[in-house]
């Protein structure tokens, strides 16, 4: 059982991993092609987006119920916001409404494999919860 745990604790980190190595790239090309959010965007994005999955990806060390519970939120937040504003919602954050730019193909892909990394996440963080508290109450 400790190791079906360990498993879904890799899992969480590789997700934790992977997102800010895409969200990096994400956040150059909105910089470059002069994408601005509102000052609560941009709050919603630094704690739920960046700061979230960083932390839970720390707790996930020390106390991996509280990780995985974070690693859930925080995907989740990202993952809704994401397709919400790059998918759905019309405007300059929207993947089909881009102007042409030489970062405009950088800004596509990150933002689907965003989406895709978010809803990893989300899957990584809900098989943790549910394995750790199984692990617990037995």
């Amino acid at each position: 059982m400790i190791r079906k745990l360990e498993r879904y604790y890799r899992f969480g980190v590789a997700v934790v991993i992977l997102h800010v190595l895409v969200v990096i790239p994400h956040s150059i090309a909105h910089t470059m092609m002069h994408i601005d959010m509102n000052l609560w965007q941009n709050i919603y994005i630094a704690l739920v987006i960046v700061i979230g999955p960083v932390v839970s990806g720390i707790l996930l060390w020390r106390s991996p119920r509280s990780g995985f519970a974070l690693l859930v939120l925080s995907m989740t937040g990202s993952f809704l916001f994401g397709l919400y504003y790059h998918f759905v919602a019309p405007g300059p954050d929207n993947v089909a409404f881009l102007h042409p730019h030489p970062w405009m193909q950088t800004f596509r892909v990150s933002a689907v494999m965003l989406a895709v990394v978010e809803l990893g996440g989300v899957i990584a963080g809900l098989l943790g919860v549910s394995r750790n508290t199984k692990l617990t109450t037995d």
